[in-house]
């Protein structure tokens, strides 16, 4: 039987705490949850979780804080800010600090499973508007540099590896550069081939390994 995926709860409102535990609780292992950054910077290191799910705004501090107070004692631990907030420097403020994923609080209960579950597997998950952000930020502040493995792809097919790095299902690349999904299809499989890779998990780890995210 497998494991479930362990999963630690910040939020400064007992009630919404409690509204998610209720909600996905019986598919994830809930170890704890708080609604400080002292009481979650403590409890993440004594709980050692696989993915917290992180408020960006908190008393005292916020999401990174308790993300830059963690810094690197917890390698295997994954976290999702889950914030009702959408403006792009809270996005691109717990991205920097180490979150590997951002979605909004008007998430279905399945499609946090699913972030949960993503994000735990190594991707990177992002709502698409939010994606959209953290793209633009890091195209605007990253080093150019040459890569041979990136100089092997076409400008198309290094635009799809991102986006498909970022969390984009295929219909969602497809929609914002204006190709069908089986043209997204072509550049992926292709794109796998050339930098020997098996699958977007991979992928995923692959763009983050070289900080193209």
């Amino acid at each position: 039987m497998t494991a479930r995926i362990r999963v630690f709860v910040v939020d400064d409102h007992a009630l919404f705490r409690s509204g998610v535990k209720a909600e996905i609780g019986d598919a994830v292992e809930i170890v704890g949850d708080v609604g400080t950054v002292d009481e979650a910077i403590i409890a993440v290191r004594a709980t050692k979780p696989d993915v917290v799910l992180l408020d960006v705004h908190l008393p005292n501090g916020g999401g990174r804080a308790i993300l830059e107070g963690l810094g690197d004692a917890l390698p295997d631990t994954k976290c999702l800010a889950l914030s009702v907030s959408d403006a792009a420097e809270d996005v691109i403020g717990v991205i920097r600090a180490g979150a590997r994923g951002y979605v909004t609080k008007t998430i279905t209960r399945e499609e946090l499973l699913d972030a949960i579950r993503r994000v735990h597997a190594g991707d990177a998950v992002f709502s698409p508007r939010l994606a959209g952000f953290v793209l633009d930020a890091f195209a605007g502040s990253a080093p150019v540099t040459s890569d041979p493995d990136m100089d092997r792809l076409t400008q198309r097919e290094q635009e799809v590896l991102r986006l498909i790095a970022r969390g984009y299902t295929y219909k969602e690349v497809a929609a914002r550069i204006h190709v069908s999904v089986k043209t997204v299809e072509t550049h992926v499989s292709s794109v796998l081939r050339k930098l020997q890779l098996s699958n977007r998990h991979e992928l995923t780890a692959w763009v983050a390994d070289r900080r193209l995210l």
